[in-house]
């Protein structure tokens, strides 16, 4: 029989079908598959040709008129009780990503599973889904030297110029549990970032904002930039990795720490030479107001700091959720109260926007006292406010929290294991010796001991019982 005959009769007639998936084979009827038009099946039962066919499945046997797919023999068992029953079940202690992928292959949709189990098979689906989330190895957290990455990072030291003395430098700028050096130095530039943020805070108490400014001021933060931008461009020129140091989210923040002053020392420049210039003093105050970015130096040297910025880098939608909830919140309850208050003058609500900001210190459990209802139905509509809004500020915070905890204990581990590099290196370079083997060789001498001292004792023995066999004899030998 030819292809051609044999695809364009047909095949209504036959009353099953051979399947063979992964070396289970089996017989299905063709009226169990025709009742599933849109599975891969009840499509194969369309096809007129061997191309269509192969299509379908990945091979096809002319003689034996088996079909063959080279998948789980042992998820096609829940497949073949769909067919047979219209009912797709999920059983406990499966792969759910792998029983997804096979019934997606299969044709049929997670809709068809039947409500028993559907309820259970989103479960562990969702778990599956937080546990892959918290065993991921992909970039989560603002530190770019991941606990992955440090080895391959080390290695490239090997094929750069001076790359011993530089791999020296970065682990002492980088790893505060290299040497005692490294802890001078994480311990001195954390000092010196405490140091800059409180001589900014004090410097803008009124008694220090007359001109000229203090001389104390300006020498501590002469010394703060000159310390920042040292430690800067020491990080840039031993870097293992120069793009990867550019994109570093703590790099940025320390090149904004100092990047103000020198602007703001070349504003004034211009301002000298220039007396066109209009408004110079505001982009002064702008620049050095933009030297609160030191404060985010510290994220280098906290855990939390930075397990939180992950946090938000990886949580925009449920802080976006948060924000949605809040803008709706306030969109409706500040028209609520400015229909309610708009005519009491002792209240200041006469106006919507006014009723934003009434709304938002509500909502979020502020409550300045600044604007308050005094109508009994302002009241009732100012409780249903803070009602609102501690229901929708406490729905995202929990999922915000419990990242939270999980990026803690990723950066926790990764510390650890950075603080291990150093210990790595040394035992790299120590003899290796097996405990086993010695432990082992000490039993065998200790029986081996024993052993002859046993044979020493036995022959001791031997030596007294043939001296006194020979005393006695002698003694008869001489009585007779």
């Amino acid at each position: 029989m030819v292809y051609g005959q044999f695809y364009h009769r047909d095949r209504l007639y036959l009353e099953m079908i051979n399947i063979n998936v992964g070396g289970l084979k089996q017989k299905v009827e063709q009226k169990a598959l025709l009742k599933f038009p849109e599975t891969r099946l009840g499509k194969l039962l369309a096809c007129s040709s061997r191309e269509d066919t192969l299509e379908l499945c990945d091979d096809y046997d002319v003689h034996a008129d088996e079909y063959y797919f080279d998948r789980n023999p042992s998820l096609f068992h829940y497949v073949l009780n769909f067919y047979l029953t219209g009912k797709l079940h999920v059983m406990e202690g499966i792969c759910v990503f792998s029983f997804h992928q096979e019934i997606e292959y299969w044709g049929i949709g997670e809709i068809c599973i039947h409500h028993c189990c559907r309820f259970k098979y989103y479960e562990h689906k969702q778990n599956a889904v937080e546990k892959e989330f918290d065993t991921q190895s992909d970039d989560l957290s603002l530190s770019s030297e991941d606990a992955g990455t440090i080895p391959q990072q080390m290695e490239k030291f090997k094929h750069m110029r001076y790359g011993r003395q530089r791999e020296k430098l970065w682990l002492i700028l980088e790893n505060p549990e290299y040497s005692f050096s490294a802890k001078v130095f994480t311990i001195s530039s954390l000092t010196i970032v405490l140091l800059s943020i409180v001589a900014m805070c004090v410097h803008s108490l009124p008694e220090f904002q007359g001109e000229p400014e203090d001389p104390g001021f300006l020498i501590v933060e002469f010394t703060c930039i000159v310390w920042f931008s040292i430690e800067y461009f020491a990080r840039l020129i031993v870097t293992p990795c120069l793009c990867n140091f550019l994109q570093n989210p703590l790099n940025i923040i320390d090149f904004l720490s100092f990047l103000p002053f020198y602007i703001t020392l070349v504003v004034e420049r211009l301002d000298e030479e220039s007396s066109e210039l209009v408004n110079i003093g505001r982009v002064v105050q702008v620049l050095r107001l933009m030297r609160i970015f030191r404060v985010l130096k510290l994220a280098r040297h906290s855990i939390g700091l930075r397990s939180l910025g992950a946090t938000f880098r990886h949580s925009y939608e449920e802080v976006g959720l948060l924000i949605v909830f809040l803008t709706v919140g306030i969109a409706i309850f500040s028209a609520l109260i400015y229909s309610s208050e708009k005519d009491e003058k002792e209240t200041g609500l006469h106006s919507i926007p006014i009723g934003w900001w009434w709304a938002t210190i509500s909502m979020t459990t502020v409550g300045y006292g600044d604007t308050y209802p005094v109508t009994i139905q302002g009241k009732l509509i100012g409780s249903a406010c803070i009602i609102f809004g501690l229901l929708m500020v406490a729905l995202p915070v929990t999922v915000i929290f419990n990242r939270f905890s999980k990026y803690y204990r990723r950066e926790q581990a990764i510390d650890v294991v950075i603080r291990n590099q150093e210990l790595r290196q040394v035992a790299a370079g120590l003899p290796c010796v097996n405990i086993r083997d010695i432990y082992v060789k000490k039993m065998r001498c200790s029986s081996n001991t024993q052993a002859l001292g046993l044979n020493n004792a036995s022959c001791e023995k031997q030596n007294s019982i043939e001296s006194s066999t020979s005393q006695h004899i002698d003694n008869a030998h001489c009585s007779q």
